[in-house]
């Protein structure tokens, strides 16, 4: 891999769409979305703030009994790199009202047939 093969414009484009689509998703409680842009296996991880999620089964157990109230939140320092054109990782910091902790949280996205899925995510809150 070069450095021409890092952030190429298209490929950053594509997973800076999906990732809005899944934050869109995640402040709604659009729990069919969110399930879609996680791939589809029992290889998927996701490592939350309580919680550590093996499978997508797992995960989707989690999402639907999730509360839906209190998921607003504002983004900062969002970093997206591409390898490639079907690998990619985001890493943004999260801010709630009403709360001095700060969230942290990392995907990793892998083109799909099916198009970007998060392969593996963690999510963490730390004091300031």
């Amino acid at each position: 891999m070069t450095n021409a093969d890092i952030n190429r414009p298209e490929v950053l484009a594509e997973v800076s769409a999906v990732f809005a689509r899944y934050e869109d998703a995640l402040v709604h409680n659009r729990v069919e979305v969110l399930d879609e842009l996680f791939w589809d296996s029992a290889l998927t991880v996701r490592y939350g703030a309580a919680e550590n999620l093996c499978g997508i089964e797992a995960i989707r157990a989690f999402r639907a009994a999730r509360p839906a109230v209190g998921l607003a939140r504002r983004l900062s320092n969002t970093v997206i790199t591409t390898y490639g054109r079907d690998f990619a990782t985001v890493m943004t910091e999260f801010h709630r009202d009403r709360s001095a902790r700060v969230g942290r949280q990392s995907q990793t996205w892998v083109r799909m047939p099916q198009g970007w899925r998060v392969v593996a995510a963690h999510v963490s809150l730390i004091d300031l």
